[in-house]
């Protein structure tokens, strides 16, 4: 698949910084999609190409509808979309409030599923595109402290395996990235560890399992470094 046009959520750090400066080198126009305009500028600025910047909260089915709309009548059909948005709170159950429970769920889930479903009736009159979902191992397996963020994940795991079985028949590939710890804002306030991966690595092995290959095909990657040990 020839990719022209690459939407990323979450682009204004981390992983969706970098995978949106490889992308670019490679030569396609990227659009960076996130909360934060200052975030999503300053990844702007390492951009070697053309690149479209739109302020988005996707856990809005309007907000959603209305951004994928315009990026198709100002960029054009969406080639590859990475639902790489993700938000986490961590503690102890009964310590989580209501407001954290509803951005975990509603961005690491239903944010997913909302902008999956704007670019699918394209690719499928196109009988092409790729759906990258960045899950977390936390959707592989339960961790103390991350009850309803395991949640939301184990959710998001779920809704890819089924939209892959969907679309299985069809030119559309759907992939799903489990990584553990990186070094992001996701982890902003507690104790990084040195173990923790890099975000630009974790790019690179997401970018080439994705790669169209004859008679290969990639569903899903585990990334986790050396030490994981859950």
């Amino acid at each position: 698949m020839n990719v022209r046009v690459v939407v990323i959520t979450g682009a204004g750090s981390g992983l969706g910084a970098s995978l949106a400066k490889k992308y670019s080198d490679l030569g396609c126009h990227v659009c960076l999609l996130g909360r934060t305009k200052t975030k999503l500028t300053r990844t702007a600025e390492t951009l070697s190409n053309n690149y479209s910047i739109y302020e988005i909260d996707i856990s809005s089915k309007n907000d959603v509808v209305k951004t994928m709309q315009l990026i198709k009548e100002e960029v054009g059909l969406i080639d590859l979309l990475i639902n790489n948005a993700g938000v986490g709170f961590f503690d102890l159950t009964e310590n989580l409030s209501e407001e954290s429970v509803h951005q975990m769920i509603d961005i690491n889930l239903k944010g997913t599923i909302f902008c999956t479903q704007e670019v699918l009736n394209d690719m499928k009159k196109r009988n092409q595109g790729c759906i990258v979902n960045i899950v977390s191992l936390s959707g592989k397996r339960g961790k103390i402290n991350e009850s309803v963020y395991s949640a939301s994940k184990f959710g998001a795991r779920g809704f890819t395996e089924n939209l892959a079985i969907e679309l299985e028949d069809t030119g559309i590939r759907v992939f799903g990235a489990y990584m553990g710890n990186m070094k992001t804002e996701l982890w902003e306030g507690a104790r990084i560890e040195e173990t923790y991966m890099e975000p630009d690595d974790v790019a690179d092995i997401i970018m080439e399992s994705i790669k169209p290959r004859k008679n290969v095909l990639v569903e899903e990657v585990v990334i986790k470094d050396n030490k994981y040990k859950n």
